[in-house]
């Protein structure tokens, strides 16, 4: 799709489970556990901010004249200067920034060196080219603007076409194959069935953040004496061998998942107790179950897990100041808590955090929040991480900025592409197979370069 700078704005507007031991779990319990050395291990965590994270009002220009810029293009969506956390240190060009109020986890993270800032990241077609956006000749992304096709893209690293396979899953193809250890996918979500973690052959394996996350076939693990019956009577159908090819196909899925469920439980029952506390919202909820899982790694069977949560409610069309000051805390904080579990459990270097989001928003207010926008900031944690710097560019903001197309939408200077390459490389894709896992990553980096997309991680 070609567009001219002036139109960019016209087109924007498992079953998993059981405790008691019965019969048909026999079919498969006896398989040996791969446990695999933990200094093998690696894992990626993924947070998705659905619904387009204001990340220009969570990370903010803090010196002087870029200060004053952003205070006159946000107006009433602008934050006081005076209650800005500072950011140790400054980006290779110089200037300085800092957090939203409430984020004093992550400010905490970043001086310590286990949390990096990637700025002005977005879906891209090509290397973004000013001239080129201004001559009408620039190609945007497949329904730029739109929250379905964008946080798509987030997900597939595809940006001009709609596919169903996203990156994680492609990533899993990969690394795992069709036949993962004791039935559990090295892809794990925590908010259900998702475009990221499906690949071609792998498809994630949902747990809750609550108990020990797998949950039962319904009525299976009753223990009350019709429960037991209805144990009985599900053992005996999966037992008998139906001569219909289809009939079988689910009797074998059926019965693995009750397996694989069992396998999970009675792997999260031997989970020491972790002494990290946790807040009790969401995504702290999510993060300590992942730490769980995390600490049982060895009994499951993974040299490598990919995680998935989404934290919702980032729409803000309106309310965005007081949105934010309940939401970015809660953020900040859960990560500071997963990091210090991490450590508890002796993996923080093994261990990537990385925050996702539909796009960025407008500069500009719309009279109550801010819209739709494109580029935005993003939060890189972890021991492996060279933290406590800014990767990526933070966009200057002033009037008439080629990168603005329209109402303070600032354009991505990084794709989406050099950021997920980073992260793969990282956990073990090997760079001859990068394009198969980020089939556009050849516009944006060159895999067999000697140098890592953007150096964020060691």
């Amino acid at each position: 799709m070609m567009m001219k700078r002036r139109t960019f704005l016209a087109h924007s507007c498992g079953l998993a489970t059981v405790t008691a031991a019965s019969s048909i779990l026999q079919l498969g319990l006896a398989r040996s556990v791969a446990a695999q050395g933990a200094g093998d291990y690696r894992a990626l965590v993924c947070i998705l901010l659905a619904g387009g994270n204001d990340s220009f009002n969570m990370l903010v220009p803090d010196d002087s004249d870029q200060y004053g810029q952003y205070q006159s293009i946000r107006s009433d969506l602008a934050l006081p200067r005076d209650a800005l956390l500072p950011l140790a240190g400054t980006a290779d060009s110089g200037r300085r920034f800092a957090l939203h109020p409430g984020m004093t986890g992550l400010q905490q993270l970043f001086a310590e060196g286990d949390a990096a800032m990637l700025c002005n990241v977005g879906t891209l077609l090509e290397p973004f080219d000013a001239q080129a956006l201004a001559a009408g000749t620039a190609a945007a992304p497949l329904g730029l603007f739109s929250h379905s096709d964008q946080i798509q893209q987030w997900q597939t690293a595809i940006s001009d076409q709609r596919s169903a396979q996203g990156w994680g899953g492609r990533m899993a193809d990969l690394l795992q194959g069709p036949n993962p250890s004791n039935g559990i996918s090295m892809n794990i979500s925590l908010s259900g069935n998702n475009i990221f973690q499906s690949g071609s052959t792998v498809a994630e394996y949902s747990v809750t953040p609550q108990g020990d996350g797998a949950i039962g076939l319904n009525g299976y693990n009753d223990g009350s004496n019709v429960g037991e019956l209805r144990r009985q009577f599900i053992d005996s159908l999966l037992g008998a061998r139906p001569g219909h090819l289809l009939r079988g196909e689910y009797r074998d899925r059926l019965a693995g998942s009750i397996e694989a469920q069992q396998y999970f439980v009675q792997a999260m029952q031997s989970a020491a107790p972790l002494a990290t506390v946790f807040a009790e919202d969401p995504l702290s909820t999510s993060l300590r179950q992942i730490a769980r899982i995390i600490s049982v790694r060895e009994q499951i069977g993974a040299p490598r897990q990919v995680f998935f949560v989404t934290v919702g409610g980032w729409d803000h069309h309106d309310e965005l100041l007081n949105n934010q000051a309940a939401m970015l805390p809660a953020v900040s904080n859960a990560l500071l808590s997963f990091r210090n579990a991490l450590r508890e459990l002796g993996v923080a270097r093994q261990v990537t955090t990385f925050t996702t989001s539909d796009f960025g928003r407008t500069l500009t207010s719309n009279g109550r929040g801010s819209d739709h926008g494109w580029g935005g900031h993003h939060i890189v944690m972890g021991g492996a991480v060279n933290g406590g710097r800014f990767y990526g560019t933070y966009p200057e903001i002033y009037p008439g900025s080629p990168l603005d197309v329209g109402r303070g939408i600032y354009a991505p200077t990084t794709a989406v592409e050099e950021y997920f390459a980073e992260l793969a490389l990282w956990f073990g894709v090997p760079a001859s197979d990068l394009d198969t896992v980020l089939p556009n990553v050849a516009r944006f980096y060159d895999p067999a370069s000697a140098d890592l997309p953007l150096g964020l991680l060691a």
